[in-house]
Protein backbone atom coordinates (compact mmCIF):
# COMPACT_ATOMS: atom_id res chain seq x y z
CA UNK A 1 0.00 0.00 0.00
CA UNK A 2 1.41 3.38 -0.99
CA UNK A 3 1.56 6.32 1.39
CA UNK A 4 -1.11 8.13 -0.62
CA UNK A 5 -3.49 5.13 -0.45
CA UNK A 6 -2.95 4.85 3.31
CA UNK A 7 -3.74 8.54 3.82
CA UNK A 8 -6.92 8.22 1.73
CA UNK A 9 -8.11 5.22 3.76
CA UNK A 10 -7.27 7.04 7.00
CA UNK A 11 -9.33 10.07 5.91
CA UNK A 12 -12.28 7.83 5.06
CA UNK A 13 -12.07 6.05 8.44
CA UNK A 14 -11.89 9.38 10.30
CA UNK A 15 -14.85 10.75 8.32
CA UNK A 16 -16.95 7.67 9.10
CA UNK A 17 -15.98 7.93 12.78
CA UNK A 18 -16.96 11.60 12.88
CA UNK A 19 -20.32 10.98 11.23
CA UNK A 20 -21.02 8.04 13.56
CA UNK A 21 -20.15 10.07 16.64
CA UNK A 22 -22.71 12.70 15.70
CA UNK A 23 -25.47 10.23 16.51
CA UNK A 24 -24.27 10.09 20.13
CA UNK A 25 -23.85 13.82 20.76
CA UNK A 26 -26.26 15.09 23.46
CA UNK A 27 -27.47 17.89 21.23
CA UNK A 28 -29.69 19.51 23.83
CA UNK A 29 -26.70 19.88 26.16
CA UNK A 30 -24.52 21.28 23.37
CA UNK A 31 -27.28 23.67 22.30
CA UNK A 32 -27.78 24.94 25.87
CA UNK A 33 -24.03 25.46 26.20
CA UNK A 34 -23.42 27.38 22.96
CA UNK A 35 -26.44 29.69 23.10
CA UNK A 36 -25.63 33.42 23.37
CA UNK A 37 -25.50 34.50 26.99
CA UNK A 38 -28.55 36.57 27.98
CA UNK A 39 -28.15 39.93 29.70
CA UNK A 40 -30.25 39.03 32.74
CA UNK A 41 -30.74 36.13 35.11
CA UNK A 42 -34.48 36.13 34.44
CA UNK A 43 -33.88 35.62 30.72
CA UNK A 44 -31.70 32.62 31.52
CA UNK A 45 -34.35 31.25 33.88
CA UNK A 46 -36.91 31.54 31.09
CA UNK A 47 -34.61 29.61 28.76
CA UNK A 48 -34.45 26.74 31.24
CA UNK A 49 -38.06 25.87 30.47
CA UNK A 50 -37.24 25.43 26.78
CA UNK A 51 -34.72 22.74 27.76
CA UNK A 52 -37.37 20.55 29.37
CA UNK A 53 -37.53 21.80 32.96
CA UNK A 54 -40.98 22.11 34.51
CA UNK A 55 -39.86 24.87 36.82
CA UNK A 56 -36.88 26.76 38.17
CA UNK A 57 -36.39 28.87 41.31
CA UNK A 58 -33.32 31.05 41.81
CA UNK A 59 -32.13 33.01 44.83
CA UNK A 60 -29.16 35.36 44.53
CA UNK A 61 -27.48 37.20 47.38
CA UNK A 62 -24.72 39.37 45.96
CA UNK A 63 -22.80 41.84 48.11
CA UNK A 64 -23.92 45.43 47.69
CA UNK A 65 -27.30 44.48 46.22
CA UNK A 66 -30.60 43.39 47.73
CA UNK A 67 -31.32 39.65 47.43
CA UNK A 68 -33.10 38.79 44.19
CA UNK A 69 -35.37 35.99 43.04
CA UNK A 70 -36.10 34.61 39.59
CA UNK A 71 -38.61 31.93 38.66
CA UNK A 72 -39.97 30.34 35.51
CA UNK A 73 -42.31 27.47 34.72
CA UNK A 74 -44.56 25.78 37.21
CA UNK A 75 -44.88 25.29 40.94
CA UNK A 76 -47.55 22.70 40.09
CA UNK A 77 -47.92 22.00 36.38
CA UNK A 78 -51.12 19.97 36.69
CA UNK A 79 -52.87 22.77 38.58
CA UNK A 80 -51.11 25.36 36.41
CA UNK A 81 -49.74 27.23 39.42
CA UNK A 82 -46.71 29.33 38.39
CA UNK A 83 -43.34 28.80 40.09
CA UNK A 84 -43.04 30.61 43.42
CA UNK A 85 -39.87 32.20 44.81
CA UNK A 86 -40.80 31.09 48.35
CA UNK A 87 -41.62 27.48 47.41
CA UNK A 88 -40.33 24.71 49.62
CA UNK A 89 -38.08 22.23 47.84
CA UNK A 90 -36.41 18.94 48.74
CA UNK A 91 -32.77 19.93 49.17
CA UNK A 92 -31.45 16.34 49.28
CA UNK A 93 -27.69 16.22 49.90
CA UNK A 94 -27.40 19.94 50.62
CA UNK A 95 -28.59 18.80 54.05
CA UNK A 96 -25.15 17.23 54.57
CA UNK A 97 -23.80 20.72 55.16
CA UNK A 98 -26.21 21.23 58.07
CA UNK A 99 -25.23 17.87 59.55
CA UNK A 100 -21.52 18.61 59.15
CA UNK A 101 -21.99 21.92 60.99
CA UNK A 102 -23.90 20.15 63.77
CA UNK A 103 -21.10 17.58 64.15
CA UNK A 104 -18.58 20.42 64.23
CA UNK A 105 -20.41 22.12 67.09
CA UNK A 106 -20.74 18.86 69.03
CA UNK A 107 -17.02 18.18 68.56
CA UNK A 108 -16.10 21.69 69.66
CA UNK A 109 -18.20 21.22 72.80
CA UNK A 110 -16.49 17.87 73.45
CA UNK A 111 -19.81 16.00 73.19
CA UNK A 112 -18.11 13.66 70.74
CA UNK A 113 -14.64 13.21 69.28
CA UNK A 114 -13.95 13.26 65.57
CA UNK A 115 -11.68 10.25 66.05
CA UNK A 116 -14.35 8.21 67.83
CA UNK A 117 -15.10 5.10 65.78
CA UNK A 118 -18.39 3.75 64.56
CA UNK A 119 -17.88 0.80 66.91
CA UNK A 120 -17.55 3.20 69.87
CA UNK A 121 -21.14 4.29 69.33
CA UNK A 122 -22.64 1.11 67.90
CA UNK A 123 -20.66 -2.00 68.94
CA UNK A 124 -23.45 -4.13 67.50
CA UNK A 125 -22.31 -3.06 64.00
CA UNK A 126 -18.93 -4.77 64.40
CA UNK A 127 -19.02 -7.65 61.93
CA UNK A 128 -22.05 -6.16 60.15
CA UNK A 129 -20.21 -3.14 58.73
CA UNK A 130 -16.69 -4.03 57.72
CA UNK A 131 -14.01 -2.02 59.56
CA UNK A 132 -16.53 -0.53 62.02
CA UNK A 133 -13.79 -0.45 64.66
CA UNK A 134 -11.54 1.61 62.32
CA UNK A 135 -14.04 3.99 60.75
CA UNK A 136 -14.05 7.37 62.50
CA UNK A 137 -16.58 10.19 62.61
CA UNK A 138 -14.14 12.27 60.55
CA UNK A 139 -13.99 9.59 57.85
CA UNK A 140 -17.77 9.41 57.61
CA UNK A 141 -18.05 13.18 57.23
CA UNK A 142 -15.42 13.14 54.49
CA UNK A 143 -16.70 10.03 52.67
CA UNK A 144 -13.46 8.15 53.22
CA UNK A 145 -14.98 5.35 55.32
CA UNK A 146 -15.41 2.77 52.56
CA UNK A 147 -18.99 2.04 53.68
CA UNK A 148 -21.22 1.15 50.68
CA UNK A 149 -23.85 3.65 49.61
CA UNK A 150 -27.38 2.37 50.28
CA UNK A 151 -28.84 4.44 47.41
CA UNK A 152 -26.55 2.53 45.03
CA UNK A 153 -28.13 -0.81 45.92
CA UNK A 154 -30.12 -2.57 43.21
CA UNK A 155 -33.23 -0.73 42.05
CA UNK A 156 -33.20 1.51 45.13
CA UNK A 157 -35.16 4.44 43.74
CA UNK A 158 -37.92 2.16 42.43
CA UNK A 159 -38.72 1.22 46.04
CA UNK A 160 -37.00 3.73 48.35
CA UNK A 161 -37.05 3.15 52.09
CA UNK A 162 -38.05 5.80 54.59
CA UNK A 163 -36.47 4.73 57.87
CA UNK A 164 -32.77 4.74 58.72
CA UNK A 165 -33.12 1.17 59.93
CA UNK A 166 -34.45 -0.04 56.58
CA UNK A 167 -31.83 1.87 54.61
CA UNK A 168 -28.97 0.64 56.77
CA UNK A 169 -30.16 -2.95 56.40
CA UNK A 170 -29.47 -2.68 52.65
CA UNK A 171 -25.70 -2.46 53.21
CA UNK A 172 -25.16 -4.62 56.29
CA UNK A 173 -22.74 -7.49 55.65
CA UNK A 174 -21.61 -6.04 52.32
CA UNK A 175 -17.84 -5.83 51.75
CA UNK A 176 -16.17 -2.46 52.23
CA UNK A 177 -15.40 -0.43 49.12
CA UNK A 178 -11.86 0.18 50.41
CA UNK A 179 -9.85 0.38 53.61
CA UNK A 180 -10.91 3.31 55.82
CA UNK A 181 -9.03 6.52 55.08
CA UNK A 182 -7.35 5.18 51.93
CA UNK A 183 -9.76 6.39 49.25
CA UNK A 184 -12.87 8.50 48.66
CA UNK A 185 -16.35 7.42 47.58
CA UNK A 186 -19.50 9.42 48.18
CA UNK A 187 -21.90 7.43 50.37
CA UNK A 188 -25.23 8.50 51.83
CA UNK A 189 -24.79 5.75 54.40
CA UNK A 190 -22.10 7.85 56.07
CA UNK A 191 -24.56 10.61 56.87
CA UNK A 192 -27.30 8.20 57.86
CA UNK A 193 -24.90 6.84 60.50
CA UNK A 194 -23.81 10.34 61.54
CA UNK A 195 -27.45 11.26 62.18
CA UNK A 196 -27.82 8.15 64.34
CA UNK A 197 -24.64 9.05 66.22
CA UNK A 198 -25.92 12.56 66.89
CA UNK A 199 -29.25 11.20 68.13
CA UNK A 200 -27.39 8.91 70.54
CA UNK A 201 -25.03 11.59 71.81
CA UNK A 202 -27.78 14.16 72.27
CA UNK A 203 -30.46 11.84 73.58
CA UNK A 204 -32.99 13.43 71.23
CA UNK A 205 -33.57 13.94 67.51
CA UNK A 206 -30.57 15.67 65.94
CA UNK A 207 -32.81 17.94 63.84
CA UNK A 208 -33.89 19.63 67.06
CA UNK A 209 -30.21 20.43 67.60
CA UNK A 210 -29.95 21.78 64.04
CA UNK A 211 -33.05 23.87 64.73
CA UNK A 212 -31.62 25.30 67.94
CA UNK A 213 -27.99 25.80 66.90
CA UNK A 214 -28.36 26.70 63.20
CA UNK A 215 -31.87 27.61 62.08
CA UNK A 216 -32.88 29.70 65.09
CA UNK A 217 -29.51 31.43 65.14
CA UNK A 218 -30.02 32.52 61.53
CA UNK A 219 -33.77 33.18 61.92
CA UNK A 220 -34.60 30.62 59.24
CA UNK A 221 -38.32 29.92 59.37
CA UNK A 222 -38.67 27.92 56.16
CA UNK A 223 -36.41 24.92 56.71
CA UNK A 224 -37.91 21.64 57.90
CA UNK A 225 -36.83 18.08 58.59
CA UNK A 226 -39.26 16.55 56.08
CA UNK A 227 -42.32 17.13 53.91
CA UNK A 228 -44.38 15.60 56.69
CA UNK A 229 -43.82 18.77 58.72
CA UNK A 230 -45.32 21.18 56.19
CA UNK A 231 -48.41 21.87 54.12
CA UNK A 232 -47.72 19.97 50.89
CA UNK A 233 -49.19 22.85 48.87
CA UNK A 234 -46.09 24.84 49.79
CA UNK A 235 -43.80 22.20 48.26
CA UNK A 236 -42.89 22.56 44.59
CA UNK A 237 -44.07 19.58 42.56
CA UNK A 238 -41.39 17.08 41.62
CA UNK A 239 -41.52 14.69 38.69
CA UNK A 240 -39.15 12.07 37.34
CA UNK A 241 -39.12 11.41 33.60
CA UNK A 242 -41.00 8.20 32.86
CA UNK A 243 -42.96 8.25 36.13
CA UNK A 244 -46.38 9.93 36.01
CA UNK A 245 -46.99 10.83 39.66
CA UNK A 246 -45.97 13.92 41.61
CA UNK A 247 -43.24 12.90 44.09
CA UNK A 248 -43.55 15.84 46.44
CA UNK A 249 -45.16 13.86 49.26
CA UNK A 250 -42.41 11.19 49.29
CA UNK A 251 -40.38 11.61 52.46
CA UNK A 252 -36.79 12.00 51.27
CA UNK A 253 -35.21 14.40 53.72
CA UNK A 254 -35.09 18.10 54.45
CA UNK A 255 -37.15 20.74 52.65
CA UNK A 256 -36.40 24.45 52.55
CA UNK A 257 -36.93 27.62 50.58
CA UNK A 258 -34.19 28.88 48.29
CA UNK A 259 -33.85 31.99 50.46
CA UNK A 260 -33.33 29.94 53.62
CA UNK A 261 -30.68 27.81 51.91
CA UNK A 262 -29.00 30.95 50.59
CA UNK A 263 -28.88 32.59 54.03
CA UNK A 264 -27.40 29.40 55.46
CA UNK A 265 -24.73 29.24 52.73
CA UNK A 266 -23.83 32.90 53.31
CA UNK A 267 -23.46 32.38 57.08
CA UNK A 268 -21.49 29.18 56.54
CA UNK A 269 -19.01 30.96 54.29
CA UNK A 270 -18.66 34.26 56.15
CA UNK A 271 -18.24 32.46 59.48
CA UNK A 272 -21.19 34.06 61.27
CA UNK A 273 -22.68 30.60 61.80
CA UNK A 274 -19.79 29.56 64.02
CA UNK A 275 -18.66 30.30 67.54
CA UNK A 276 -14.97 30.93 68.18
CA UNK A 277 -12.86 27.93 67.20
CA UNK A 278 -15.62 26.11 65.34
CA UNK A 279 -14.83 27.28 61.81
CA UNK A 280 -11.28 25.93 61.98
CA UNK A 281 -12.75 22.52 62.83
CA UNK A 282 -15.31 22.72 60.04
CA UNK A 283 -12.75 23.81 57.45
CA UNK A 284 -10.72 20.70 58.23
CA UNK A 285 -13.77 18.50 57.68
CA UNK A 286 -16.06 19.45 54.85
CA UNK A 287 -16.95 21.68 51.92
CA UNK A 288 -18.74 25.05 51.85
CA UNK A 289 -21.25 24.38 49.07
CA UNK A 290 -23.21 21.40 47.86
CA UNK A 291 -25.60 19.95 45.31
CA UNK A 292 -28.65 17.78 45.86
CA UNK A 293 -30.48 15.18 43.79
CA UNK A 294 -33.45 12.97 44.62
CA UNK A 295 -36.22 11.88 42.23
CA UNK A 296 -38.07 15.01 41.16
CA UNK A 297 -35.64 17.52 42.65
CA UNK A 298 -32.25 18.96 41.62
CA UNK A 299 -30.55 21.67 43.67
CA UNK A 300 -27.29 23.62 43.68
CA UNK A 301 -26.14 25.95 46.47
CA UNK A 302 -22.73 27.62 46.34
CA UNK A 303 -20.86 30.74 47.35
CA UNK A 304 -18.74 32.45 44.69
CA UNK A 305 -15.99 34.42 46.36
CA UNK A 306 -14.80 36.29 43.26
CA UNK A 307 -18.18 38.04 42.93
CA UNK A 308 -19.14 37.69 46.61
CA UNK A 309 -22.39 36.02 45.68
CA UNK A 310 -24.47 33.12 46.96
CA UNK A 311 -26.53 31.47 44.24
CA UNK A 312 -29.15 28.81 44.94
CA UNK A 313 -30.91 27.02 42.09
CA UNK A 314 -33.83 24.57 42.25
CA UNK A 315 -34.94 22.68 39.12
CA UNK A 316 -37.08 19.71 38.11
CA UNK A 317 -37.89 17.22 36.73
CA UNK A 318 -35.08 14.68 37.11
CA UNK A 319 -33.97 12.01 34.66
CA UNK A 320 -31.19 9.72 35.86
CA UNK A 321 -30.79 8.25 32.37
CA UNK A 322 -30.83 11.59 30.56
CA UNK A 323 -29.13 14.97 30.69
CA UNK A 324 -31.26 16.93 33.14
CA UNK A 325 -28.45 17.20 35.67
CA UNK A 326 -25.97 18.35 33.02
CA UNK A 327 -28.47 20.96 31.87
CA UNK A 328 -29.01 22.23 35.41
CA UNK A 329 -25.23 22.68 35.81
CA UNK A 330 -25.05 24.54 32.49
CA UNK A 331 -27.92 26.82 33.53
CA UNK A 332 -26.22 27.50 36.86
CA UNK A 333 -22.82 28.24 35.32
CA UNK A 334 -24.37 30.61 32.80
CA UNK A 335 -26.09 32.49 35.61
CA UNK A 336 -22.71 32.90 37.33
CA UNK A 337 -21.30 34.30 34.07
CA UNK A 338 -24.18 36.77 33.82
CA UNK A 339 -23.52 37.96 37.37
CA UNK A 340 -19.79 38.22 36.64
CA UNK A 341 -20.47 40.31 33.53
CA UNK A 342 -22.66 42.63 35.56
CA UNK A 343 -19.83 43.39 37.99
Amino acid sequence: MTKKQFQRILRIVLAIGTITSLFFVPWIVLWAWIQPLPDTVQEQADKAISYGFDGIVLYIDQSGRPPSYSTAGWHDRKKEIPAKPDALFKIASISKLYNAVAITKLAHNKQLLLDNTLADFFPELVGRIENAEKITVRMMIQHTSGIPNYTDTFNYWAHPKESNEENLALVLDLPAKFEPGEDYEYSNTNYLLLSEIMDKVLGYDHFQYIQEEILNRLHLKNTFSSVKKVDSNRVMSGYHVGYPLDLKTDNTGMVASAEDVGKFIRALNDGSLFDEGEQDIYSSLYRYGHTGLVPGYQSIARYHRDIDAVVVQFTGPTNFEGYNWNLSEIMYNRIIKILTNQE
